[in-house]
Parts: C-alpha cells; sequence; structure tokens
C-alpha cells in the first residue's frame, strides 16, 4: 500500500486573503486536517467553502495523537497539519509529527505561506542577512536570565515572541540585560491594527499602553565587542562577526584589518586563498 503524505499548511495570521491558491488547492484534496484549533480552523475552511474531516492537534495533545495520526499516513491517508495561524512547527505544533514521518519514511510536504516572525522581519529595517529566533521567553526568572545572557552575545537580529500582558515586563528584562538597544515592536501582523514602532528600548517602553494583541520584538544585534576578544576569534569568525552586521566584503576587510593593526592586503590575500 502506498504511503499517504504530510503536508505542513501555512495559514493566513491575520489577513485571509494572504492564503495560497496551492494551500487551498491542498486542504480540498487531503483526507484529513489536524488542527491547533479545530474552531478556528473551522472558520477558515467555511470562508473557503471547504468541509472536511477534523482532528485536534495540538501542543497538550500532540505526543497522543502523533502515532495515531502515523498510523493513518502509513495506511495510505493524506494528512494536513495547520495551526491558528502562520507556519506549523515554528512556535506552534508540527515538530514532533514530522520528525516521527521521517522515520517512518513518510514524504513530508511544506505548503508555503505566511510566517509571522519573516514578515515582521523584513519590515523591521534591522539587519535581515542573519537572524536568530528565540520563539517566547522562558517565564521562569532564572531560565529567562540565562537566555537574556544568551542574546546578549548575539550579533545577528533577535526575534522573540511576546504575549500582551508580559510584554512591557520583558521589554523591561531585555533593556536591564542588553542595555538601551534599538528594538522594532512588531504588532497585529496583517490585521486591521498592524503597527510597527521603532527605536530604543526606554523610548519605546514610555510610549506603550495597555499593550493588547500579538507582538514581535526585533532586537538589533550585538555591535560593540571589545578589541581583544575580536582578535581572540579566527579570522572567519571575525569577518562573520561583521558580515552578521550587514556589512559588504570590502567594508568588513577594512575594519578587520584596523581591529588587528595589519594591512588590509594581508587579511584580502587571506580570504582569496
Amino acid at each position: 500500500m502506498e504511503k499517504g503524505k504530510l503536508y505542513l499548511v501555512a495559514t493566513p495570521i491575520g489577513n485571509l486573503e494572504d492564503i495560497t491558491y496551492r494551500a487551498i488547492r491542498i486542504l480540498k484534496e487531503v483526507d484529513l486536517i489536524a488542527a491547533e484549533d479545530t474552531r478556528q480552523t473551522l472558520k477558515l475552511l467555511n470562508h473557503l467553502d471547504i468541509s472536511k474531516p477534523l482532528i485536534s492537534y495540538h501542543r497538550h495533545n500532540e505526543e497522543i495523537k502523533t502515532n495515531p495520526l502515523i498510523d493513518k499516513l502509513n495506511n495510505g491517508e493524506n494528512i494536513a497539519i495547520v495551526t491558528d495561524a502562520g507556519t506549523p512547527a515554528i512556535s506552534d505544533p508540527g515538530e514532533l509529527i514530522v520528525k516521527e514521518a521521517i522515520k517512518n519514511n513518510i514524504e513530508v510536504i511544506p505548503i508555503p505561506g505566511a510566517c509571522a516572525l519573516i514578515n515582521a522581519l523584513i519590515a523591521s529595517g534591522l539587519v535581515t542577512r542573519e537572524f536568530s529566533f528565540y520563539a517566547f521567553l522562558p517565564t521562569n526568572s532564572k531560565l529567562r536570565k540565562e537566555k537574556l545572557e544568551e542574546i546578549k552575545n548575539d550579533v545577528k537580529t533577535v526575534i522573540i515572541y511576546e504575549a500582551p500582558h508580559r510584554l512591557i515586563s520583558t521589554l523591561q528584562d531585555i533593556e536591564e540585560s542588553l542595555g538601551n538597544r534599538n528594538i522594532v515592536i512588531a504588532k497585529e501582523l496583517t490585521k486591521i491594527h498592524e503597527k510597527f514602532i521603532r527605536g530604543k528600548i526606554t523610548d519605546i517602553i514610555s510610549n506603550i499602553e495597555n499593550p493588547k494583541g500579538e507582538y514581535i520584538i526585533i532586537i538589533e544585534g550585538e555591535k560593540i565587542k571589545k578589541e581583544n576578544e575580536l582578535n581572540n576569534l579566527s579570522l572567519e569568525e571575525h569577518y562573520k562577526f561583521y558580515e552578521a552586521q550587514g556589512l559588504e566584503k570590502k567594508e568588513i576587510i577594512k575594519k578587520i584589518a584596523k581591529d588587528r593593526n595589519v594591512n588590509k592586503n594581508e587579511i584580502y590575500q587571506h580570504f582569496i586563498k
């Protein structure tokens, strides 16, 4: 018997027009849709005039529901995984069943579409060449401090999610750990009240009142390193440090040469070998 296929279908994060033609076709063709919240998915399916069997598949039951879904896939059924909004397995259910599907030689097919972190990043005005995504920070204070210490030294643009009731306290924690960095707050992406707030952390904190909706925090990467710290890096690591800040090769070579007090031609020759 031919095995079924597992589809990871991205759904709109706000504006219903953001779903793709391909996603609509797959949702119409599969045998079963596993949804993070069947009520939310039913609203979308009704809007699209699609009628399909739905099963609940979320963070609190995925360990129980994964094996039965794998059995269905092994028996030839095609299944679509959808979340409340956005791309499955990105801070949402999906990762576990993908791993199990791969173990069972079941084909996993991503159906691309909306992803909140990517849309926030590209409109942020911060460096997009390299970035680190940390999802939600831990709520445990000890673990949160450890994670913020990790973020503190990250030279890439950092992206995190946060709930409205924790937004202010999280921004305060970030400012305390990382300093008064440039950040961007993306609110309610693709929805009527979509908004981007750009500036220093302290300025943004003072201008936010009664946070509502879904928030994404984009943080400028760490730019300042002491000269001796940079010089302890390999030339490749030194290069990547500046590359992550969005600098071009010519400018990077100049900076490395200045940091190490050597002729820039020496650095240039190293990288063309």
